[in-house]
This record gives structure tokens, C-alpha cells and sequence, in this order.
């Protein structure tokens, strides 16, 4: 295989992934990822970051074809995730001679992950490096999404190569930057990645984001999917982060609800015909057992309105609710309007622990939680038609 020029002394050197299922074995992948790694040939060459150890001899092979005999003297680590160093220590087998360029934090990880300790140059925040015609300046960016995380902006070409930050999942079908491929079938899985991925460091990503606000971008080369290098483009992927990661959202509610029978899932339908019948356009229903959790939480970042329920379950709650919440709750989402529901048999449990929940959420609790025992009837129906009326005027007075 041989390497991509992106332009003029860039090339791109990664890999798609078309295989792997789950994503840190988790999160699904039904339109693959990419590993992006880079290289620049200058009077000194420097490749940024590498790949996933199953996909070296795709990566050796596309090194070896931009290299075309040069030797490779820099490695810039920007973060240590196995995806991105898996092939670390293979690639200073076959150039021992290698320079790595890390922060203090990612020294330790080279040392614990790899065993390496020798030929480590230690930079420090805003140093810059020469390469010849190119002048390398780094960025620390500490918990986007891991404590040694960096980005590396080139001076020379406006270029920033951001690591994690503003990556998504997709692998790339063809073209690798975005005036080669159509972007919008990215925007969705962008989402889908900041928020199974990075959602729980909103903070982080807004200091990084007001640190790198000074820099002129004109390429953004990140580690998962396409190479932006469109101005419009590159406006609306930092906009993107910047609104996840201040947690703001769209006028919506996602019902995300777990049922058994079909019973509970009654409820969620009539909650869902009520919101539509007040006027919210935007209702999003999950089922809990079937719907990747990731896709929910990616609709839960998108959307202010959250109504969750589920049956009781030996005295708990339904199991793929807990898996659920327990997911949420890791990621510290802020601002969301929160309504709940439930059912039993013979003791209700459901209500009692999503108002556990409720309770360290944050969120603001609207209307009062429907209970159903057994099966629906007017009482029943009637609380989650209330939930559903409380639930909508909340949303439709963030509106006015």
C-alpha cells in the first residue's frame, strides 16, 4: 500500500478499520473508524502518531512508500491511547534511531505501556521545534480526553494536528479529506464519538478550545476521520465541539424506556404521541434493549428533554436501564429537563431508584413520575399524558 499526499510534504499514512465491532468494546462501529497517522518530509521527517498494532503492516508499508529511503527522525506522540501508539514499539524496532517527542506525562505512559525510556525528547507546553522549512508548536491539552494529551500545530502551514480532539467514528471510503468525500455523513458520528468518547470532560475541551482560539487553522488533521481543510468546515467542526462541550442543545426530548412485555413500552408511545400532539416535532424513542446505548447517549447530548422508564426488575431496576443511567451518570451532563416513569407487578421498585438517580443528576425534575401497575389503564394513561404536557411546556418555553 502506499501513502496518501495530502499536499505538498504531508502524507497520510493510516489505516481504515472495516473489522473491529466495538470500539474500545463498546461502542459500535457500523461504518468502521480510521487511524489516522501522518508524516512530513522536511530536512527533518516527523510522523505523528501510528496506528492500531492490527493494521502495522498496512502502516509500514504506506511509511515505507512516503519515506522512499529517507530516514525517519521524529516521532510526535499526541496521545498514547493504544489505537494511536499500538505500533510504537514495532515502529522503534525498525528505526531505532528515532527521536520521540512526548510531554512529561507521556513519558511515563512509554515507559509503563512499552518499556521505553531511551531517545525521549521531553517538550513542555508552547515549545516549538524546527524541522527545516517547517516550525513544529506544541499544545498541551490535558484531559481531551487523556492527562498527556497534546496537539502539534505546524506554523509553517497552519496546520493542527489535534490528536482525539475533533475525531469521529466512520472510516474514510475513498477520499481522505473533506473536499473528497461528502462531510455530512460524518456530522452524526462526530456527535456520536464526542459524546461516547469525550463527553465527560466538557471543561477540558473548553480550555483547550479557548487556548488553540488564537491559532490560525487551515488543515485539521485528527486521528479519527477526515482531513479538514475547508474553512466552513473547520468553523463548524470547533463549533460542534464547543456546544457539546458546553452541553448545549436543541429543543427535543429523547424517550429512552425498557419494557419486558410491551406493557411500559405503552407508556413511552403514549408519552411520545403527547409531546407531538403539543407541538414537539423533534421526540426521539430508544428502546433500551435494542438501541445501542451509544446512539442514546449521543441523542441525549443532542437534546434538552429526557424521559426515561422501565419495569421493576427482581426489586430493581430493568437491568439494560441501570446499564443506562450508570452511563449517563459518567458522563456529567449538564442542563437537561428529566421526567420518569415505571411499572410492577407486585412491589414498585422502578420509580423509586430512577428517582435515585434524579436526585445526584443535576437535572431538573418535570412533572410528576407515571407509575403503572400491571397494565394500563386510564390512571395510568392519564399520568403519562400529565408527564408528557409537563415535559413539552418546559421545552416550548425554552423557545420563547
Amino acid at each position: 500500500m502506499k501513502a496518501i499526499e495530502i499536499k505538498k510534504d504531508l502524507f497520510y499514512v493510516g489505516v481504515n478499520d472495516r473489522t473491529k465491532h466495538l470500539f474500545e468494546n463498546l461502542w459500535p462501529l457500523p461504518q468502521g473508524v480510521s487511524y489516522n497517522s501522518y508524516l512530513l518530509i522536511d530536512e527533518k521527517t516527523v510522523l505523528f502518531d501510528t496506528v492500531e498494532i492490527g493494521y502495522s503492516d498496512v502502516f509500514f508499508s504506506k511509511l515505507e512508500s512516503a519515506l522512499n529511503g529517507k530516514a525517519l527522525d521524529y516521532l510526535v506522540v499526541n496521545h498514547m491511547e493504544p489505537d494511536h501508539s499500538g505500533s510504537l514499539a514495532l515502529l522503534k524496532t525498525k528505526y531505532p534511531n528515532i527521536e520521540i517527542i512526548g510531554n512529561a506525562r507521556t513519558a511515563e505512559m512509554l515507559a509503563g505501556y512499552y518499556g521505553i525510556t531511551d531517545n525521549l525528547k521531553i517538550i513542555t507546553d508552547g515549545e516549538e521545534l524546527k524541522t527545516g522549512k517547517h516550525t513544529l508548536q506544541f499544545h498541551l491539552i490535558p484531559m481531551v480526553h487523556w492527562p498527556e494529551t497534546m496537539v502539534t500545530y505546524d506554523i509553517t502551514e497552519k496546520t493542527l494536528f489535534s490528536g482525539d480532539a475533533f475525531g469521529t467514528f466512520g472510516a474514510l471510503d475513498g477520499g481522505i479529506t473533506d473536499t473528497q468525500l461528502r462531510p455530512e455523513r460524518y456530522w452524526d458520528e462526530m456527535i456520536r464519538y464526542y459524546s461516547n468518547i469525550v463527553g465527560k470532560y466538557g471543561s477540558p475541551v473548553q480550555k483547550a478550545i479557548a487556548k488553540l482560539s488564537g491559532i490560525e487553522i487551515a488543515t485539521i488533521c485528527a486521528t479519527h476521520g477526515p482531513m479538514w481543510t475547508e474553512k466552513e468546515n473547520i468553523s463548524k467542526v470547533v463549533a460542534l465541539y464547543d456546544k457539546l462541550s458546553k452541553y448545549e442543545t436543541e429543543p427535543g426530548v429523547v424517550i429512552a424506556y425498557g419494557s419486558m412485555y410491551g406493557h411500559t413500552e405503552q407508556m413511552a408511545e403514549t408519552i411520545a404521541s403527547e409531546l407531538a400532539a403539543q407541538g414537539i416535532r423533534d421526540i426521539v424513542i430508544h428502546n433500551v434493549s435494542v438501541s445501542p446505548h451509544s446512539n442514546i447517549i449521543r441523542d441525549v447530548f443532542k437534546y434538552n428533554g429526557l424521559i426515561v422508564g422501565c419495569p421493576t426488575y427482581n426489586n430493581q431496576l430493568y437491568p439494560e436501564m441501570e446499564a443506562l443511567l450508570s452511563k449517563l451518570a459518567a458522563r456529567g451532563i449538564k442542563n437537561r429537563y428529566f421526567g420518569y416513569f415505571g411499572s410492577f407487578t407486585w412491589a414498585g421498585a422502578a420509580v423509586k431508584n430512577i428517582a435515585a438517580f434524579a436526585e445526584t443528576s443535576g437535572w431538573e425534575v418535570v412533572g410528576v413520575p407515571a407509575e403503572m401497575k400491571q397494565a394500563m389503564n386510564q390512571q395510568s394513561r392519564d399520568a403519562a399524558v400529565a408527564l408528557a404536557q409537563a415535559m413539552a411546556e418546559k421545552i416550548k418555553s425554552d423557545k420563547k
